[in-house]
């Protein structure tokens, strides 16, 4: 494992994940648990956030109250299976822009192509999240990455549900200054690029499609 990867351990983020993994999930419950995976995501990845002391007033008196020191954030889901995750980072982080990377793989070659990128003007001052639910072969992942850097954003990290060790091993070698974030390590791919054991298509699976 690398020093730029985080894998979570948290039991609540581990039961949820299992939750979805069962092929008798349905969508609606599979599109609430990645929401809520999300949240819970997102509060162990900010949690380096650095604070400062603003004076408020309590019912009682005024005090120095700590607060998230002005850092700007932007969600950047890779579509459209991203987008799953996205509500519920926003539900710790309202006041985050949102910006978007499409990508699809090729079914041939699984090298990915890039047909729409849309970020938050001043994405070179902004803490930059680019979430995807699945990290498999990498390949969309380094691709994204690499189009927010070229957009000019310097503090990135990645944050997926579920990973595989191929997908984890290309992106936290070619992206060594970004940290990733993981619900699970799996096994590993199958011939077609899919994670075993996987939970199947997340795109699929959040917006009901085959």
């Amino acid at each position: 494992m690398r020093e730029n990867v985080t894998v979570f351990e948290h039991p609540l983020i581990l039961h949820k994940i299992s939750l979805i993994r069962k092929k008798e999930c349905g969508t609606r419950e599979f599109r609430t648990v990645i929401g809520e995976i999300a949240t819970m995501m997102a509060y162990e990845i900010l949690r380096d956030l650095e604070t400062e002391l603003v004076e408020i007033e309590t019912p009682m008196e005024k005090m120095q109250a700590p607060m998230i020191r002005g850092k700007k954030l932007a969600i950047v889901p890779i579509l459209r299976a991203g987008l799953g995750m996205v509500d519920g980072m926003l539900s710790m982080v309202p006041s985050a822009k949102v910006g978007h990377v499409g990508m699809y793989r090729d079914e041939e070659t699984l090298e990915p192509k890039e047909y729409y990128c849309k970020l938050p003007e001043d994405i070179d001052q902004r803490l930059v999240l680019i979430v995807d639910p699945m990290l498999a072969t990498g390949g969309s992942a380094d691709a994204a990455v690499n189009f927010v850097k070229e957009q000019g954003a310097k503090q990135i990290k990645f944050a997926s549900i579920i990973a595989a060790p191929e997908g984890v091993e290309l992106l936290s070698e070619k992206h060594p200054d970004i940290q990733i974030y993981c619900g699970s390590i799996d096994r590993k791919l199958n011939d077609h690029g899919y994670i075993l054991p996987g939970l199947g298509d997340a795109g699929d699976r959040i917006f009901g499609t085959k």
